[in-house]
């Protein structure tokens, strides 16, 4: 807008064109990063790597970067959602990423949870049972995203399938609400840094007898749900499924289930 644009206000005409050359040259970004994208499928496929390329810890890290990094005035929903559709369309050009909800009492919000997640780019379909969901879940690119509901324990089967992991939880941002789903697929768990591990117990106790227990070893917990005689508790940290701070933990059946990062705005 010249160079006298920070001494007096530019006009409207000078803003839109300025902001019609910005767009094409984000296009044409966006066009160059999604050519790259096949590249690495072709590079990975060359290599004989098939695998799920789901990274949820690379990923939160690249988001954790950007939004470290100083803005004027992009914010970090908007941040958010931008590299969310960015890496999302990047893995569904590398195989056949696919989601499948189970929402529970509010389909509709677990829908909107998981496309502020994940995208538009990979297919989704919402199912009637968290069964559904898991078996989804367990083929090969497939991710599960299920409900916390009061009347389903469906995250308490997963101590009996130590590939299949909770890795994110939503919403990723507190300013879009409180936790209320997870999403669960055959993935590696690795620390970023900033996690809550979500672990199990049967333990008859209360919860805020179990939250002290905890605390003398050091561990700071907090319910997340409560079904069928079961407690589901989110550990602030990332813990490894062997860790003797959670073996002296309350109760006979018990075991971490997965990690995911902490909300970005905490």
């Amino acid at each position: 807008m010249g160079s006298d644009a920070g001494d007096a206000t530019p006009s409207l005409d000078e803003v839109r064109w300025r902001i019609d050359a910005i767009d094409g040259e984000l296009l044409a970004l966006l066009d160059e990063r999604a050519g790259l994208a096949r590249a690495v499928a072709a590079a990975k496929a060359a290599a004989g790597d098939t695998g799920f390329g789901l990274r949820p810890g690379r990923e939160a890290l690249i988001v954790r970067k950007l939004l470290s990094t100083p803005r004027t005035a992009a914010g970090d929903a908007l941040v958010i959602r931008i590299w969310r559709e960015l890496m999302s369309d990047s893995l569904a050009r590398q195989g056949p990423y696919h989601l499948t909800v189970w929402g529970g009492r509010d389909p509709a919000r677990a829908v909107e949870l998981t496309r502020l997640r994940f995208g538009v780019a990979p297919p989704m379909r919402v199912v009637a049972t968290d069964k559904e969901a898991l078996a989804a879940a367990r083929t090969p690119w497939g991710v599960g995203v299920l409900a916390l509901a009061p009347d389903s324990a469906w995250w308490a089967r997963l101590l009996a399938e130590p590939r299949l992991k909770i890795f994110a939880a939503l919403p990723c941002l507190e300013r879009w609400g409180p936790q209320a789903a997870f999403a669960v697929a055959e993935v590696e768990v690795e620390p970023t840094g900033g996690d809550q591990t979500f672990w199990v117990t049967d333990s008859p106790k209360a919860a805020d007898a179990i939250v002290a227990a905890l605390a003398v070893d050091g561990v700071a917990a907090e319910l997340v749900a409560e079904a069928g005689g079961l407690k589901l508790f989110s550990l602030l940290g990332f813990y490894q499924a062997g860790d003797e701070r959670l073996a002296r933990a309350p109760g006979h059946l018990t075991g971490v289930i997965g990690a995911a990062p902490t909300p970005f705005d905490v």
